[in-house]
């Protein structure tokens, strides 16, 4: 059993921004490592997302970002679930995260349900005549295009992106750490990123 002193505690804690409380229970869970620790609080903070994601969300910000150049503004709305975490710096943190990898990663919507029919059958059609230029049997194309449909919600969807500071998790798994750290309901509700000189 491994001895946890109140300093590796404090130490896991600045690292994570979990509460005490868990995060002496995720060393003594892991005992003392603390990647395995900081694994165990991703998961843990995961599941309990999942479990709030039914929740109502009507308070929250509206958070703007302008890039240093002034060429790319975002603004982005989150919700959560009450006015006390609309105040909180984790929240507000991740707010500011979220407009910056907006004006980064360019994503077009927020999630894959957002897609519209037209963009996805437009794309599909672009990736069967490529695969099939390149003399692919049949059977073969369509699980080339799915692939490859996979890696375009990838491209587009917010949630789906991999993360500008940590490419390893989604803005999704980013997400749903912050609702583990909160433990409330957050949801992105919507974003409009702007360009200089881009077209509307």
């Amino acid at each position: 059993m491994a001895n946890i002193s109140a300093a590796d505690v404090k130490k896991l804690r600045e690292k994570t921004g979990v509460g005490m409380m868990d995060c002496k229970k995720a060393l003594t869970e892991c005992e003392g490592d603390f990647e395995k620790a900081i694994k165990f609080l991703r998961e843990k903070g995961i599941a309990d997302a999942q479990k709030r994601s039914g929740r109502t969300t009507k308070e929250g910000v509206i958070y703007s970002y302008i890039h240093p150049g002034n060429k790319i503004g975002v603004m982005v709305e989150i919700n959560c679930e009450t006015d006390f975490v609309a105040r909180n710096d984790t929240f507000h943190t991740f707010a500011k995260d979220v407009a910056m990898h907006i004006a980064a990663s360019s994503p077009v919507c927020i999630s894959r349900d957002q897609v519209s029919t037209e963009a996805l059958e437009a794309e599909r059609d672009v990736l069967i005549n490529q695969a099939k230029e390149s003399g692919k049997p049949e059977n073969v194309i369509q699980k080339i295009v799915d692939g490859r449909i996979e890696k375009y919600y990838s491209q587009v969807c917010l949630l789906e992106q991999p993360y500008i500071k940590d490419m390893n998790i989604s803005v999704e798994d980013y997400l749903k750490e912050t609702v583990g750290k909160i433990g409330e309901n957050i949801q992105i509700r919507r974003f409009t990123r702007y360009q200089l000189g881009e077209e509307e």
